[in-house]
Protein backbone atom coordinates (compact mmCIF):
# COMPACT_ATOMS: atom_id res chain seq x y z
CA UNK A 1 0.00 0.00 0.00
CA UNK A 2 1.46 3.29 -1.05
CA UNK A 3 1.21 6.45 1.00
CA UNK A 4 -1.70 7.76 -1.52
CA UNK A 5 -4.01 4.77 -1.02
CA UNK A 6 -3.51 5.40 2.78
CA UNK A 7 -5.98 8.02 3.38
CA UNK A 8 -8.62 6.51 1.57
CA UNK A 9 -8.24 3.49 3.83
CA UNK A 10 -8.93 5.58 6.64
CA UNK A 11 -11.58 7.34 5.34
CA UNK A 12 -13.06 4.35 4.41
CA UNK A 13 -12.75 2.83 7.65
CA UNK A 14 -14.49 5.86 9.42
CA UNK A 15 -17.11 5.71 6.92
CA UNK A 16 -17.90 2.20 8.38
CA UNK A 17 -17.49 3.56 12.22
CA UNK A 18 -20.15 6.13 11.51
CA UNK A 19 -22.50 3.67 9.75
CA UNK A 20 -21.91 0.86 12.56
CA UNK A 21 -22.73 3.14 15.21
CA UNK A 22 -26.39 4.11 14.39
CA UNK A 23 -26.99 0.76 13.37
CA UNK A 24 -25.63 -0.68 17.28
CA UNK A 25 -28.15 1.47 18.37
CA UNK A 26 -31.16 0.37 16.09
CA UNK A 27 -30.77 -3.00 17.24
CA UNK A 28 -30.30 -1.85 20.53
CA UNK A 29 -33.60 0.11 20.25
CA UNK A 30 -35.21 -3.43 18.53
CA UNK A 31 -34.37 -4.81 21.89
CA UNK A 32 -35.78 -2.73 24.44
CA UNK A 33 -38.98 -2.94 22.25
CA UNK A 34 -38.74 -6.69 22.43
CA UNK A 35 -38.83 -6.85 25.93
CA UNK A 36 -41.81 -4.24 26.22
CA UNK A 37 -43.79 -5.84 23.47
CA UNK A 38 -42.81 -9.36 25.52
CA UNK A 39 -44.35 -8.38 28.42
CA UNK A 40 -47.22 -6.70 27.24
CA UNK A 41 -47.94 -10.09 25.64
CA UNK A 42 -47.73 -12.02 28.95
CA UNK A 43 -49.65 -9.55 30.67
CA UNK A 44 -52.88 -9.89 27.94
CA UNK A 45 -52.43 -13.91 28.46
CA UNK A 46 -52.79 -13.81 32.47
CA UNK A 47 -55.63 -11.08 31.78
CA UNK A 48 -56.96 -13.47 29.20
CA UNK A 49 -56.48 -16.52 31.10
CA UNK A 50 -56.92 -15.32 35.07
CA UNK A 51 -58.11 -17.99 37.59
CA UNK A 52 -57.73 -21.03 34.74
CA UNK A 53 -54.30 -22.10 35.80
CA UNK A 54 -52.77 -19.89 33.52
CA UNK A 55 -49.53 -20.78 31.68
CA UNK A 56 -46.91 -18.39 30.35
CA UNK A 57 -45.97 -19.45 26.18
CA UNK A 58 -42.64 -20.51 27.79
CA UNK A 59 -43.91 -22.25 30.49
CA UNK A 60 -42.35 -20.15 33.16
CA UNK A 61 -45.15 -19.06 34.86
CA UNK A 62 -47.59 -20.83 36.06
CA UNK A 63 -50.95 -19.86 38.49
CA UNK A 64 -52.89 -22.00 40.62
CA UNK A 65 -56.80 -21.51 41.48
CA UNK A 66 -57.75 -21.28 45.32
CA UNK A 67 -59.49 -24.71 44.64
CA UNK A 68 -56.19 -26.49 42.94
CA UNK A 69 -53.65 -25.16 45.98
CA UNK A 70 -51.80 -27.81 47.97
CA UNK A 71 -51.54 -27.98 51.71
CA UNK A 72 -49.67 -24.73 53.11
CA UNK A 73 -46.19 -25.40 53.29
CA UNK A 74 -44.50 -24.90 56.41
CA UNK A 75 -40.69 -23.95 56.59
CA UNK A 76 -37.99 -21.84 58.40
CA UNK A 77 -34.62 -20.10 58.28
CA UNK A 78 -32.21 -17.55 59.68
CA UNK A 79 -31.06 -14.36 57.94
CA UNK A 80 -27.58 -13.04 57.65
CA UNK A 81 -27.93 -10.97 60.99
CA UNK A 82 -28.85 -13.99 62.82
CA UNK A 83 -33.28 -13.83 63.05
CA UNK A 84 -35.48 -16.30 62.53
CA UNK A 85 -38.29 -16.26 59.79
CA UNK A 86 -41.28 -18.91 59.86
CA UNK A 87 -43.81 -19.60 57.37
CA UNK A 88 -46.02 -18.47 60.53
CA UNK A 89 -45.23 -15.42 61.03
CA UNK A 90 -45.97 -14.66 57.59
CA UNK A 91 -49.46 -16.29 57.57
CA UNK A 92 -52.30 -13.99 57.12
CA UNK A 93 -50.38 -11.73 54.16
CA UNK A 94 -49.98 -12.70 50.81
CA UNK A 95 -46.33 -13.38 50.52
CA UNK A 96 -43.77 -13.30 47.74
CA UNK A 97 -40.58 -15.66 48.14
CA UNK A 98 -37.75 -15.17 45.85
CA UNK A 99 -34.80 -17.88 45.31
CA UNK A 100 -31.89 -16.77 44.22
CA UNK A 101 -28.17 -16.60 44.48
CA UNK A 102 -25.55 -13.28 44.16
CA UNK A 103 -23.73 -14.69 40.60
CA UNK A 104 -26.79 -15.66 38.97
CA UNK A 105 -27.01 -13.88 36.29
CA UNK A 106 -30.95 -13.28 36.05
CA UNK A 107 -31.57 -12.87 39.78
CA UNK A 108 -29.68 -9.72 38.85
CA UNK A 109 -31.65 -8.43 36.65
CA UNK A 110 -34.68 -8.83 38.21
CA UNK A 111 -33.41 -7.86 41.67
CA UNK A 112 -34.66 -4.02 40.52
CA UNK A 113 -38.10 -5.64 39.76
CA UNK A 114 -38.78 -7.00 42.70
CA UNK A 115 -37.24 -4.20 44.64
CA UNK A 116 -39.47 -1.77 42.91
CA UNK A 117 -42.50 -4.07 43.57
CA UNK A 118 -41.55 -4.63 47.32
CA UNK A 119 -41.03 -0.43 47.92
CA UNK A 120 -44.55 -0.19 46.44
CA UNK A 121 -46.78 -2.86 48.61
CA UNK A 122 -44.66 -2.12 51.84
CA UNK A 123 -46.58 -4.23 54.58
CA UNK A 124 -49.41 -5.39 53.27
CA UNK A 125 -47.26 -7.98 51.11
CA UNK A 126 -44.70 -9.91 52.63
CA UNK A 127 -41.24 -10.25 50.63
CA UNK A 128 -38.70 -13.17 51.13
CA UNK A 129 -35.58 -13.77 49.63
CA UNK A 130 -34.11 -17.58 49.71
CA UNK A 131 -30.29 -17.71 49.24
CA UNK A 132 -29.44 -21.03 48.13
CA UNK A 133 -25.81 -20.41 47.95
CA UNK A 134 -23.76 -18.18 49.74
CA UNK A 135 -22.75 -17.19 52.88
CA UNK A 136 -24.24 -14.18 55.02
CA UNK A 137 -21.70 -11.65 53.72
CA UNK A 138 -21.98 -12.63 50.19
CA UNK A 139 -26.11 -12.56 50.52
CA UNK A 140 -25.72 -8.76 52.38
CA UNK A 141 -23.47 -7.41 49.52
CA UNK A 142 -25.90 -8.23 46.75
CA UNK A 143 -28.88 -6.96 48.96
CA UNK A 144 -26.82 -3.51 49.59
CA UNK A 145 -26.25 -3.24 45.63
CA UNK A 146 -29.72 -3.89 44.66
CA UNK A 147 -30.95 -1.66 47.70
CA UNK A 148 -33.36 -4.26 48.98
CA UNK A 149 -34.98 -3.96 51.78
CA UNK A 150 -36.64 -7.34 52.47
CA UNK A 151 -34.65 -10.27 54.84
CA UNK A 152 -33.09 -13.04 52.84
CA UNK A 153 -32.96 -16.56 54.55
CA UNK A 154 -29.72 -18.35 54.41
CA UNK A 155 -30.36 -21.66 52.81
CA UNK A 156 -26.71 -23.34 51.32
CA UNK A 157 -26.03 -25.32 53.95
CA UNK A 158 -29.25 -27.80 54.10
CA UNK A 159 -31.45 -26.84 51.58
CA UNK A 160 -34.43 -26.93 54.39
CA UNK A 161 -36.81 -24.52 52.72
CA UNK A 162 -36.38 -25.59 49.03
CA UNK A 163 -36.69 -29.01 50.45
CA UNK A 164 -39.76 -27.88 52.35
CA UNK A 165 -41.70 -27.19 48.62
CA UNK A 166 -40.48 -30.11 47.28
CA UNK A 167 -43.70 -31.71 48.14
CA UNK A 168 -45.96 -28.85 47.25
CA UNK A 169 -44.39 -26.62 43.83
CA UNK A 170 -40.60 -26.85 44.07
CA UNK A 171 -38.27 -24.55 43.11
CA UNK A 172 -37.28 -26.16 40.82
CA UNK A 173 -34.55 -23.65 39.00
CA UNK A 174 -32.65 -20.44 40.04
CA UNK A 175 -34.53 -17.94 39.69
CA UNK A 176 -37.51 -19.25 40.97
CA UNK A 177 -40.44 -17.05 42.63
CA UNK A 178 -43.35 -18.06 44.50
CA UNK A 179 -46.03 -15.97 45.45
CA UNK A 180 -47.61 -17.40 48.71
CA UNK A 181 -51.47 -16.93 49.28
CA UNK A 182 -52.71 -15.75 52.93
CA UNK A 183 -53.43 -19.43 54.15
CA UNK A 184 -49.79 -20.37 53.02
CA UNK A 185 -50.12 -22.19 50.37
CA UNK A 186 -48.95 -21.49 46.65
CA UNK A 187 -50.56 -19.18 43.96
CA UNK A 188 -48.23 -18.77 41.21
CA UNK A 189 -44.45 -19.98 40.45
CA UNK A 190 -42.04 -18.25 38.24
CA UNK A 191 -39.43 -20.96 37.16
CA UNK A 192 -36.36 -18.90 36.09
CA UNK A 193 -36.60 -15.14 35.39
CA UNK A 194 -39.14 -12.85 36.09
CA UNK A 195 -40.00 -11.63 32.14
CA UNK A 196 -43.23 -9.50 33.15
CA UNK A 197 -43.16 -7.60 36.36
CA UNK A 198 -46.74 -6.66 35.41
CA UNK A 199 -47.99 -10.39 35.73
CA UNK A 200 -46.76 -10.61 39.36
CA UNK A 201 -47.71 -7.44 40.00
CA UNK A 202 -51.36 -8.61 38.83
CA UNK A 203 -50.61 -12.20 40.32
CA UNK A 204 -50.18 -10.47 43.61
CA UNK A 205 -53.19 -7.95 43.52
CA UNK A 206 -55.55 -11.00 42.33
CA UNK A 207 -54.49 -13.09 45.29
CA UNK A 208 -54.54 -10.22 47.81
CA UNK A 209 -58.48 -9.65 46.76
CA UNK A 210 -59.21 -13.64 47.14
CA UNK A 211 -59.38 -12.46 51.08
CA UNK A 212 -61.50 -9.48 50.74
Amino acid sequence: MNARTRPAARVTRRRRILVAVPALAAAAALVLAGCTAQGDSLSKQYRENAGKNYVSSDGSTQTFSPDKRKDAVSYEGTTPDGDTITSKSLEGKVAVLNFWYASCGPCRIEAPDLKKLSDEYGDTVSFLGVNVRDDGATAQTFEKKYDLAYPTLLDAGDNEVQLAFAGSVSANAVPTTLVIDQQGRVAARFSGRIQSPDVLKQIIDDTVAEAK
